[in-house]
């Protein structure tokens, strides 16, 4: 890629310019800079609008150039990088993986030294630029297979970090690590030659269990969730870590980061309980972790069914996940139906339901929104119930 013509003041001045034009309508038009490919400048364009939200630095920097589209959308945000980086420091870091480098510019404040390895020549070209750019000296750019360059390199790193991406022939399959490139599963005593410590990011697709039994000394896993979706699992593994992980549940937020561990060898005892005065449901890392038991043990709450992961108190707690009043407990029978439910406005949810959603809305004329929560849900004795509730 020539990054030299796409540096130009009017060029880069045409991508600011058009960040709020429509891009699609501006493909249509004539190319004003005949010598740059007016695709490639239409792919700044939508990259650049892209990276706004999820890559501020990058995007108020002047003069960052940015790869395909699909490498901003599969990158990490900076809210995850940057938790991503409080986990490991120390004097040196390589990344076998390093895309658009997002994450390794946050690794760079907690180590001395970072390695970004990259195979795509162009996109190893890009990142090195922008790193100048960002005045990130203490990271060196690689361009080529991590396997090799680690081989070459041949010393010894205090975190090794890598995103395998899935291999082309896995799509359709179930979510397995061996099915990625590259493949952890069978490298990680090669990297142990250069490391004790690995950080592996996945897809939150994986399944907890199914990673575990692929990967060997894990020792803490984060379920990494931003404003309640689940965006990364993050696999801490440390060579000689010959215990159960710990799970860590993590929900950033504007203003906070909402945490809770759960230990993986303890034996938790859920409570059970009929609706009290208050009704919370877990964020989204919560629920990925499956520590159900866990959450009516550690805050102390209520369960309202084996299978039903909605909670319970008659004081109001600080809950990690959403918190409602509880208004009103109806029985799941035509009379009540008719006259709490039937034509009204609500914001309607399921658990441990046979319904779904969709079909309760349009058996019964609900429309979507307003201020009442329902809850069609089982409670501890099987019988199905709405609770009518007000988010606090």
């Amino acid at each position: 890629m020539n990054l030299e013509s796409l540096l130009q003041t009017e060029i880069q001045d045409f991508i600011n310019q058009n960040l709020n034009s429509d891009s699609s309508k501006l493909a249509l038009k004539k190319n004003p800079f005949p010598e740059v490919n007016y695709s490639v400048l239409i792919n700044q364009i939508i990259a650049k609008k892209k990276a706004k939200d999820k890559l501020p630095t990058w995007f108020s920097a002047e003069n960052i150039i940015y790869p395909e589209k699909i490498s901003i959308e599969q990158t990490s945000s900076e809210t995850t990088a940057k938790y991503k980086a409080s986990l490991v420091s120390g004097e040196n870091l390589i990344d076998c993986t390093g895309g658009f480098g997002i994450d390794d510019y946050f690794f760079s404040k907690q180590f001395l030294s970072v390695i970004h390895c990259e195979l795509n020549a162009d996109l190893s070209q890009i990142v090195k630029h922008n790193f100048e750019v960002l005045k990130s000296t203490n990271i060196e750019c690689y361009q080529g297979d991590s396997t090799q360059i680690l081989e070459q390199l041949n010393q010894k790193f205090d975190c090794i970090y890598i995103d395998p991406s899935r291999r082309n022939d896995a799509k359709g399959k179930v979510f397995m690590l061996a099915d990625c490139l590259p493949n952890v599963v069978e490298l990680q005593d090669f990297y142990y030659q250069f490391t004790d410590t690995i950080l592996i990011k996945t897809a939150p697709i994986l399944d907890l269990h199914a990673g575990l039994l692929e990967l060997k000394n894990v020792a803490e896993i984060h379920i990494v969730a931003v404003d309640n979706e689940v965006k990364e699992l993050l696999w801490k593994i440390e060579k000689n870590f010959d215990a159960s992980p710990e799970i860590i549940a993590v929900n950033l937020e504007k203003e906070k980061q909402v945490i809770t561990k759960i230990e993986s060898t303890k034996s938790y005892f859920a409570s059970f309980s009929l609706p009290k005065k208050y009704l919370y449901e877990p964020n989204a890392s919560l629920m990925k972790s499956g520590g159900f038991e866990a959450v009516s043990e550690l805050f102390a709450v209520g369960k309202l069914h084996q299978h039903s992961h909605l909670y319970t108190s008659d004081e109001l707690i600080d809950f990690p996940g959403r918190k409602f009043q509880i208004d009103a407990i109806i029985p799941f029978q035509k009379k009540e139906i008719s006259q709490f439910i039937q034509g009204k406005k609500m914001n309607v949810s399921t658990r441990n339901f046979p319904i779904k959603p969709e079909e309760i809305k349009k058996k019964y004329k609900i429309t979507d929104g307003g201020t009442v929560f329902a809850f069609f849900t089982t409670n501890m004795n099987n019988e199905k119930i709405i609770l009518l509730c007000t988010k606090l």
